[in-house]
């Protein structure tokens, strides 16, 4: 069961989660703006997060997200959930698949996920995320430990 204030959605937890227990879906866009301010913000500028033409030379589709952007958002999501980003203290990601933001559109990040376990002295909680874009898979697997 998760509390926090209904008019605002806030998923916040603030008692012991149970396995099975899910987090609360949210769906975040990502435009080729914010894919800019990142570039700027964290110093890469890897053409494949900027230039459609550059992504396709390489086999991609076209513009897509910075891998770590794509991480923090949805790790961010299991951080608001669990009280604050305080509470995270491991994430283990593997990549299925590129989030593609189109030019003229926002690309459309669906993060869920649930109570995977809790430690045995329950100090934490290992949440597993499912994480889309478009119907398609972006992780392939996800943990994110949260001190709970």
């Amino acid at each position: 069961m998760t509390t926090g204030d209904p008019t605002t959605g806030d998923p916040t937890t603030t008692r012991r989660p149970e396995p099975g227990e899910p987090i609360g879906a949210r769906s975040l866009e990502i435009t080729r703006e914010d894919l800019r301010r990142y570039a700027d913000a964290s110093g890469d500028h890897n053409p494949i997060h900027l230039d459609d033409d550059a992504a396709r030379a390489l086999g991609l589709p076209g513009v897509v997200t910075h891998g770590m952007l794509t991480s923090a958002l949805a790790i961010g999501v299991v951080a608001e959930w669990a009280g604050g980003a305080d509470r995270v203290v491991a994430t283990s990601i593997r990549f299925a698949g590129p989030v593609v933001v189109p030019a003229d559109a926002p690309a459309v990040l669906v993060v869920d996920g649930a109570v995977k376990k809790i430690s045995g002295d329950g100090s934490t909680a290992d949440v597993g995320l499912a994480v889309t874009c478009g119907g398609a898979k972006v992780f392939g697997k996800a943990i994110v430990t949260v001190a709970i």
